[in-house]
C-alpha cells in the first residue's frame, strides 16, 4: 500500500500517523493518548508558525556549509533554530508532569534533555553569530554531551532507575552487568548525534522523528505497565510537535530546526528508551537515524585507512551522510525524504510486529 502512494508528503504522513494513533488509542481504550498528540500538532503549528516570523525579525538564518551539495547553497539565509518552538512547550509539559508526580525518573530526564537543549542552542546560536555553518566545535559538543551523558546515567543506574537487563521480549534479555552503563552512554550520544546528522534535507529529521516517536509510544504502551504510561504520553506530545513542526520544515522548507532541535530530540529518545527499558525496540525504530550515522563512520574510516595504506583516501559513498549521496546520484530531495520516511514506518511495523510474537 505504501509503495503505491505516488506522492508521500506531509498531508500523507499526517494522515497515516494519527490514523494509527486512533487506532492504536482504540485499541488499548484509552483516547489520552491521541488527545495529548493533536493537542500538541496543533501547540506546534501555532507556535511554529508565529515564531518564524520572530526568527527573521531576529535575522537568525541558516548558514550552508560550503562542503555540502551544490543545490543547498539555495537554502541559505533560511530562518533556523525552530527546534526552540518543538523542544520548550515539551519541556513545560514535561517540567509540569515532573512537578505533578513528583517523579525522579522524570526530573532525570528533564535535566537531561535540557542539557542537550542548551547545547544545541549555544551551537546553533554561535554558528549565526560566526557566519559559518558550525558553532561550537566538535570536541566541544561531544564534551558537553559526555558530561551530561555520565551524570544522567550514573544517578540513574544508582537510584536502579536503568535496567542492566536489556529486553529483547518479554521472557528474555540480555544481561550486560556494568557493561550497561558504556552501553548506555552510547545509545545516548549516538543517538542524539545521529538524529543530528540525518537533518540535512527538508523534512527528513522532523518527520522521521515523528514516526519514530509514535512507534516508541506504542511500544511503551504495549508493556502495559502503569508507571510507564507517562513516558507513552510524552512520546506521543513529541510525535505531534514534530509533525506539527513538519508543516513549515518539509519541502521547501520555511524554517530548520537547527541543532536545538535535532540534538534534543535524539536525547529524548536515547534517554525515554533507557528509563523504559526499549533500547532494542528503539534500535530497529530508528533504523533511518542509525544508517545515516554508520554511513558517515564508514566512510570516515574507509578514508583514513585508505589514505594510510595507498597514500590516497578512497570514498564508499559520494557524499556522507547516506542522504547526500543519493542527492549526488541524482534523485530528487523530495523523492528521498519520501522513501525514508516510507521505509521508517515500515521499521516502526516490524519493531511492533518483533515485540508482539517475540
Amino acid at each position: 500500500m505504501i509503495g503505491k502512494i505516488k506522492e508521500f508528503n506531509f498531508e500523507s504522513l499526517l494522515i497515516l500517523n494519527t490514523f494509527a494513533l486512533v487506532v492504536t488509542s482504540i485499541f488499548f481504550n484509552n483516547y489520552i493518548c491521541i488527545g495529548v498528540y493533536i493537542l500538541f500538532f496543533f501547540i506546534s503549528l501555532f507556535i511554529t508558525k508565529n515564531g518564524l516570523k520572530i526568527i527573521k525579525k531576529l535575522n537568525l538564518l541558516q548558514n550552508i556549509r560550503t562542503e555540502g551539495p551544490a543545490n543547498h547553497f539555495i537554502k541559505s539565509y533560511t530562518p533556523t533554530m525552530g527546534g526552540l518552538f518543538m523542544i520548550i512547550p515539551f519541556l513545560i509539559f514535561l517540567l509540569l508532569i515532573t512537578i505533578n508526580l513528583s517523579s525522579l525518573k522524570l526530573f532525570f530526564l528533564f535535566l537531561t534533555i535540557f542539557g542537550f537543549f542548551i547545547i544545541g542552542f549555544l551551537d546553533d546560536y554561535l554558528s549565526i553569530k560566526n557566519k559559518e555553518n558550525t558553532g561550537l566545535k566538535t570536541k566541544e559538543k561531544f564534551m558537553l554531551q559526555s558530561i551530561i551523558s555520565i551524570v544522567f546515567i550514573l544517578l540513574a543506574y544508582e537510584k536502579n532507575l536503568i535496567n542492566p537487563l536489556i529486553l529483547v521480549s518479554d521472557s528474555w534479555g540480555i544481561n550486560m552487568n556494568i557493561f550497561i552503563l558504556p552501553f548506555s552512554f552510547l545509545v545516548l550520544v549516538g543517538i542524539s548525534n545521529s538524529v543530528n546528522l540525518t537533518d540535512g534535507l527538508d523534512g527528513l529529521a522532523a518527520g522521521c522523528s515523528g514516526i519514530v516517536f509514535y512507534g516508541l509510544g506504542t511500544e511503551i504502551l504495549m508493556k502495559e505497565q502503569q508507571e510507564l504510561f507517562v513516558f507513552s504520553i510524552l512520546c506521543y506530545s513529541m510525535s505531534g510537535i514534530c509533525l506539527g513542526f513538519l508543516k513549515y520544515n518539509s519541502y521547501p522548507a520555511k524554517i530548520f530546526m537547527g541543532d536545538t532541535g535535532s540534538l534534543s530530540i535524539g536525547a529524548i529518545l536515547g534517554s525515554i528508551a533507557l528509563l523504559t527499558n526499549s533500547i532494542f525496540t528503539l534500535s530497529i525504530f530508528s533504523g533511518i537515524f542509525i544508517i545515516e550515522s554508520l554511513s558517515v563512520m564508514i566512510q570516515v574510516g574507509f578514508f583514513k585507512i585508505t589514505k594510510k595504506l595507498l597514500h590516497e583516501g578512497k570514498r564508499i559513498f559520494l557524499m556522507s551522510p547516506l542522504h547526500h549521496h543519493f542527492e549526488l546520484k541524482g534523485i530528487k530531495e523530495q523523492k528521498i525524504v519520501e522513501n525514508f520516511w516510507k521505509i521508517n514506518i515500515l521499521l516502526v511495523i516490524l519493531g511492533i510486529v518483533l515485540k508482539i510474537n517475540l
